[in-house]
């Protein structure tokens, strides 16, 4: 589990379609092989040491559900340990299993913050509610405005200036994790899926 606080910025050093290896300092202390890692927001087990690195082994199905095919040696990407028990929450709960992936449209300045938009697939978009949290890159972010096919988070420039964002351009392909209670509600809502004698009947007659 994770918070989506970004810990450090790393640089891709090579990948293949087997495996991925990485510059990184600050997310190797106390950092032991089979400890996770989240890369740009994808949940990955650190498999090997290198000279100032790791190596993670990456499965075809994380290549095909993230943007992990999109990258390239020498990219920066956001890195964040595994939250310890007795460590500060200060993001949301993410789990680094990225739902699917979403496009830059645009990404400006609007005084001293920014405004990053986002277009989503509509299989993301039903669990995204304004307010609401959102995982963009590895990063814990909160939406501002929701539209039919995209959002727009408001992102302060401590956040742009310590994680990748600062690299972002419109066309880019980022990572997407929606907030893993929504998945919960729905699931424990669903009249198909639940077992609890819940139904849409039972919470019309009680207020709902």
């Amino acid at each position: 589990m994770f918070t989506g606080i970004i810990e450090e910025i790393g640089k891709i050093v090579t990948i293949t379609n087997k495996s991925i290896s990485l510059q990184a300092k600050k997310v190797l202390e106390g950092t032991k092989i089979g400890d996770s890692i989240a890369v740009n927001g994808v949940c990955l087990t650190v498999t090997n040491f290198v000279k100032d690195g790791f190596i993670a082994d990456v499965s075809p199905e994380t290549f095909n559900v993230t943007s992990l095919c999109k990258f390239k040696v020498g990219m920066a990407v956001n890195l964040e340990r595994a939250v310890s028990v007795n460590g500060r929450f200060g993001g949301h709960i993410v789990s680094g299993h990225v739902d699917g992936t979403g496009i830059v449209k645009s990404f400006t300045k609007n005084g001293e913050f920014y405004n990053l938009v986002i277009e989503l697939d509509k299989k993301e978009e039903k669990y995204v509610v304004k307010k609401g949290s959102i995982t963009i890159n590895g990063i814990s972010l909160t939406v501002a405005e929701q539209n039919s096919n995209s959002i727009m988070v408001a992102v302060i420039p401590h956040t742009v200036e310590n994680t990748s964002l600062k690299e972002i351009k419109n066309g880019d392909i980022v990572n997407i994790e929606t907030d893993i209670l929504a998945k919960y509600v729905e699931k424990f809502l669903s009249t198909r899926d639940n077992r609890s004698g819940i139904s849409l009947e039972f919470l019309q007659q009680n207020g709902f």
